[in-house]
């Protein structure tokens, strides 16, 4: 099997589906709360995505080459 990462626009594409589903509302409970828990797991994975590209982006590389944080 397979366990290749999803890119963060696929896994975006996949946390708009399932709110798309649940705001639809036509979900069974059971099948909602599933969603909700796969959503919330996506938000979380989306965050530390943006958050580690963030930290990548605020650092400068040095003429010595050293980062340093920008300011």
């Amino acid at each position: 099997m397979s366990t290749t990462k999803k890119t963060f626009e696929e896994n975006l594409q996949d946390l708009e589906i399932i709110v798309s589903k649940l705001e639809n509302g036509d979900v069974p409970l059971e099948e909602a709360i599933s969603e909700f828990q796969k959503g919330m797991l996506l938000s979380k994975e989306l965050q530390k995505t943006l958050n580690e590209a963030e930290k990548t982006l605020v650092k400068v590389m040095q003429p010595d080459n050293t980062e340093t944080e920008m300011d």
